[in-house]
């Protein structure tokens, strides 16, 4: 094959590609996206796991979010949730001694009510939980 016949092939790969490459882009800009924000109370199914978030309380050394799942056995029921908050993203905390009520494993026989520790924030929190690839989020 001569050198003119191998540009014109890899011209017309390129070619090829970018317009591949175009119809992606026009595919993904017309996605429409939303974020559903669920009230305190709200129960959402996420894969096998059922999950509420309760209350929402503001301490003087952490953020006590109160939760409830069942679902499945031995899950680590701290996995999974995240805090979203002045302009971040920030994962559980150590609860503080004496409040709220530690997290265990979690039980396909009945519900686990306990709490979650976040970092104090200043606007308004919005708490998160991740798994079987869907996210749920709860606004006080």
């Amino acid at each position: 094959m001569s050198t003119r016949k191998l540009i014109l092939t890899a011209l017309l790969c390129g070619i090829a590609i970018m317009f591949a490459g175009g119809v992606k882009l026009f595919q993904v800009s017309s996605d429409e996206s939303e974020v559903q924000l669920l009230a305190l109370g709200s129960q959402a199914t996420l894969g096998d796991m059922t999950v509420s978030v309760t209350d929402i309380t503001d301490m003087a050394d952490a953020l006590l979010v109160s939760i409830t799942m069942v679902g499945v056995d031995g899950a680590d029921s701290q996995e999974g949730w995240r805090l979203l908050a002045d302009g971040q993203v920030t994962e559980p905390i150590e609860l503080p001694e004496g409040v709220g009520v530690p997290c265990g494993t979690v039980t396909i026989a009945s519900p686990l009510s306990c709490t979650i520790a976040f970092v104090r924030v200043s606007s308004s929190p919005v708490v998160a939980y991740l798994r079987a690839g869907e996210q749920f989020q709860w606004s006080a």
